[in-house]
């Protein structure tokens, strides 16, 4: 499989690509949302598009900022592991259904919201779906473009 496009070849898609970059490195350094939990957030979604290149960036950003390789490799698996907090179970149960809205006749659930909403004040519930917008945003680019995953080196983007 190779790779079909470079994105940032094109001027215009560079531009708007850099926007969300901008947007996304802001909720990162400026939210309240605790720093693993959008870590995870943002390598499940990336799990779930089936996003190569974001799965690579999140799984070893999330390690080089000190989560564990069990809590990493559990992500995947978090329904059926013991080792998230309530409110992260919460911020992945919300991604889950955020991410898969057209496989989900009803969108996300009002219990998914009120458990998120247990866990996270207005601001951080408001950052969350930004990061789950952005996130499946960029996973879609690069999936239909074959971005592959693999030469990341951790701490570059966020």
């Amino acid at each position: 499989m190779t790779v079909r496009l470079n994105l940032f070849g094109s001027p215009t898609a560079a531009k708007a690509a850099g926007h969300f970059g901008l947007a996304s490195k802001t909720i990162l350094a400026e939210s309240t949302l605790p720093a693993a939990t959008q870590k995870l957030v943002l390598l499940r979604a990336s799990q779930i598009n089936g996003d190569g290149y974001a799965t690579d960036v999140w799984s070893k950003n999330a390690t080089h900022a000190g989560e564990t390789a069990t809590r990493v490799n559990l992500v995947a698996a978090w329904h059926e592991s013991t080792v998230f907090t309530d409110a992260e179970r919460a911020a992945l149960e919300l991604t889950e259904q955020g991410t898969r809205i057209a496989d989900a006749a009803g969108g996300v659930t009002d219990e998914a919201w009120a458990n998120a909403a247990e866990h996270y004040d207005e601001d951080q519930l408001s950052d969350l779906v930004m990061l789950i917008a952005l996130i499946n945003a960029t996973n879609r680019m690069s999936v239909v473009v074959r971005q592959r995953g693999g030469d990341y080196q951790p701490g570059h983007l966020g």
